[in-house]
């Protein structure tokens, strides 16, 4: 392409102070003032019988704190919260203090803003870019927004990652988890793994359960996953794993938990199986794939398992070698709930949490420790744990822990009925 057909994008311009911005600002302010009002009489009412020593109103009202500016969405909006006074004098009595719990004392952004903050840095804006691509959000002049700013959240993260990876799991119990190794394409010394588990909790809640480096795949990394959540009250194994081939995961499993089940990924297992055919057969197999997993009965499943070994065997050995040998693994979920197929077949809630990790890490030219890329992705994934699919009839799971038989996903006693 020549030079005269290149297409610079152009910088967004700085905060626009339009009419209906200004309205809006003078709305919320006005809006702002009349609920710090009444809740500065609510208190004030609290103490309306307290009288000091000279019979006067012990509280009162005292005029106002110096104004201050809150950065918003639609910018800088001015308030001047109320002030009280306690006229008790006497030294063994506490003062009573009025603190808005609308407006903290320290508050100069609001909470979408906060959380702003943080969403861009992970999205791929560089630290050195925010206040320019801050400034066509909420004004060139916003306190507050500057790259020390990421640098201080940075470090609040980290801090964040440690507390949790030390919490008490005494009181959870995961029937399900989902594990999975997630490499970062980063420049590193070394190719950063992560070791996630993510687990369904009794009510069919799903949760980060853990996340920590590794290297590779490995039996002991993962061994060393598995042996710190038991140490730290995860006595109870859960009743299902699900993940791909990697046998250091299942290696590790049997030894910390050797009651739990396994169901091999198939998504992982597909991919795999695929990449050992030609291309313009990968259409073709993957439907005979799909018609597996997809039966309603594990007897035809086992059917179209015999028939995709029988039509690529002769030819694709690798292939059905590939297939053939997780069999049974592929099929545990068959004796599980029906209602929980969707979300035991394969590992999707740690693949799309995840996507977003990479595509951060592909943007950022520079250099990560291991340690920025653990806080990045548990950020990431704190936040895309609130919009995790909660598991369909969550009531199936007392069954499940209860030992109850299924067959083809029904409860056996229900078949015998």
């Amino acid at each position: 392409m020549s030079q005269d057909n290149v297409i610079e994008l152009k910088k967004p311009d700085t905060f626009v102070d339009d009419p209906i911005s200004d309205i809006l600002r003078q709305g919320a302010r006005k809006l702002l003032a009349e609920a710090l009002e009444a809740e500065i009489e609510n208190f004030l009412a609290l103490y309306a019988d307290l009288k000091d020593a000279q019979g006067r109103q012990r509280v009162t009202r005292n005029g106002y704190l110096p104004e201050r500016q809150i950065q918003t969405g639609i910018g800088a909006v001015a308030v001047s919260v109320p002030r009280a006074r306690d006229r008790q004098t006497d030294q063994q009595t506490q003062r009573i203090r009025f603190s808005s719990s609308i407006l903290p004392p320290y508050l100069r952004k609001t909470k979408s803003i906060e959380e702003l903050i943080p969403w861009l840095y992970l999205k791929g804006v560089s630290t050195g870019d925010f206040s320019e691509a801050l400034a066509a959000l909420v004004g060139k002049d916003a306190p507050g927004l500057s790259p020390s700013t990421i640098s201080r959240l940075k470090a609040s993260w980290q801090q964040d990652l440690e507390a949790w990876q030390q919490r008490d799991l005494s009181g959870k119990r995961y029937v399900y988890i989902w594990a999975d190794g997630i490499y970062c394409n980063v420049r590193m010394e070394e190719r950063q793994c992560l070791l996630v588990i993510i687990g369904a909790t009794k009510d069919g809640q799903k949760e980060l359960v853990a996340l920590e480096s590794g290297f590779r795949e490995s039996e002991l990394s993962w061994t060393d996953v598995l042996v710190d959540l038991k140490h730290r009250g995860l006595t109870q194994g859960p009743e299902l794993a699900i993940g791909d081939g990697s046998l250091g995961f299942w290696k590790a499993l049997a030894k910390v938990y050797g009651n739990t089940r396994w169901q091999r990924c198939w998504v992982h297992k597909t991919a795999n199986v695929l990449n050992k055919l030609p291309k313009s057969l990968q259409a073709k197999a993957k439907k005979k794939l799909h018609q597996i997993w997809m039966a309603p009965e594990k007897d035809e499943a086992q059917q179209h398992f015999d028939d995709f070994i029988s039509i690529y065997e002769s030819k694709y050995p690798k292939a059905v070698e590939c297939l053939e040998k997780d069999r049974d693994g592929l099929l545990t979920f068959y004796d599980f709930p029906s209602e929980h197929w969707r979300h035991i077949r394969t590992t999707n809630p740690i693949e799309s949490t995840f996507s977003t990790v990479r595509l951060r890490t592909a943007k950022v030219r520079s250099c990560f420790s291991a340690t920025t890329v653990l806080t990045m992705a548990f950020q990431l994934c704190r936040g895309a744990e609130k919009r995790w699919i909660k598991l369909h009839r969550p009531e199936r799971i007392a069954e499940v822990i209860r030992g109850v038989k299924f067959v083809n996903g029904i409860e056996k006693n229900r078949i015998a009925a």
